[in-house]
């Protein structure tokens, strides 16, 4: 006997993987970036040596979301945050710093001494490291001061060790083939990989179907297949 399944539109379940409200530093997946987090995490607390970092990688590696994460961890613990890295705060954050015009770049460098003389928190991030970027040369000095780290993406063994664990977390087991299709029919960047298999997981729920190989192309399909 054959019942009908009552399925949200698939159009309501895609819109449902759009980007969490705010970015959360539990949600980025630490990979080979330890000593970063570590850092990052002690200027939270108070308890960083060195309160300046610059932080580079190439574009989808995940620098503007850690970014965001961060601001919004300082903010809250209660820190006056500024986000453009061109006026002084208790915490500033500078992204894509590689793309400043000349005015942001005065302003930058302003911010900067402003803030180290102050001790507040600077974090700054661009797409190659402080000698190579595009900007004065008094800025690439200032940017160099601080702890410098390479920001480094994930390959695709953590990808789909991450995309397994967080399955987990999710009360299911991701097979091996569900994970490569993930890697090689979507974004590729790890926080749309996982708002992905989040949306999986909650297809699957409602079609009451395991996850599936078939399940996840015909989420991606966008279809709403009915038996």
């Amino acid at each position: 006997m054959a019942y009908a399944l009552s399925l949200r539109p698939m159009q309501q379940l895609l819109l449902d993987i759009r980007p969490p409200a705010q970015p959360e530093l539990a949600r980025f997946v630490v990979g080979r970036n330890v000593e970063l987090m570590a850092q990052l995490q002690a200027m939270l607390e108070g308890t960083a040596a060195e309160r300046m970092v610059y932080i580079w990688g190439v574009p989808g590696s995940g620098k503007s979301y850690l970014l965001a994460a961060w601001a919004h961890a300082c903010q809250a613990r209660g820190m006056t945050v500024e986000l453009s890295g061109q006026q002084a705060a208790q915490a500033v954050i500078a992204d894509q710093v590689e793309g400043w015009n000349d005015a942001q770049q005065h302003a930058g460098f302003a911010a900067f001494n402003r803030v180290r003389e102050a001790g507040g928190l600077w974090l700054a991030a661009g797409n190659v490291a402080p000698a190579e970027l595009p900007v004065m040369p008094e800025l690439q000095t200032r940017l160099g001061w601080g702890l410098v780290f390479q920001l480094h993406g994930l390959d695709d063994a953590e990808k789909r060790a991450a995309l397994s664990q967080h399955a987990e977390t999710l009360g299911f087991r991701l097979e091996p083939p569900v994970a490569d299709y993930l890697l090689n029919h979507t974004a590729r960047d790890m926080q749309s990989l996982l708002r992905m298999l989040e949306a999986l997981d909650r297809f699957s729920l409602e079609a009451r179907r395991p996850i599936t190989l078939p399940l996840l192309r015909q989420l991606l399909a966008g279809k709403t297949d009915q038996a």
